[in-house]
């Protein structure tokens, strides 16, 4: 098998598969910034879940995501502005 062959000649001890080859490339565009969509293409997958089954996240790409929590201006009680008017109670 030629992937055999290769990883002898690179010295790669575990085992690797074609499989191992196709998962790499997908994982490597998705840290690389690709979505999901054009690696489901790339892929041939006719389902968006196919390709979401086995790519994973690195800890890397994790730590890139935004939280959207962090996107709230919150404002300090001392810049809030106060009407003037009294409330009753």
């Amino acid at each position: 098998m030629a992937v055999d062959e290769a990883r002898k000649r690179a010295g790669i001890a575990k085992r690797v598969s074609p499989h191992t080859l196709r998962h790499s490339f997908a994982t490597h565009m998705l840290e690389a910034g690709a979505d999901l969509r054009t690696i489901q293409v790339l892929l041939g997958h006719a389902d968006i879940a196919d390709t979401t089954v086995y790519l994973h996240l690195s800890r890397r790409h994790l730590q890139a995501v935004a939280s959207p929590i962090e996107g709230i201006a919150v404002s300090s009680p001392d810049t809030v502005k106060r009407s003037r008017k009294k409330v009753k109670r």
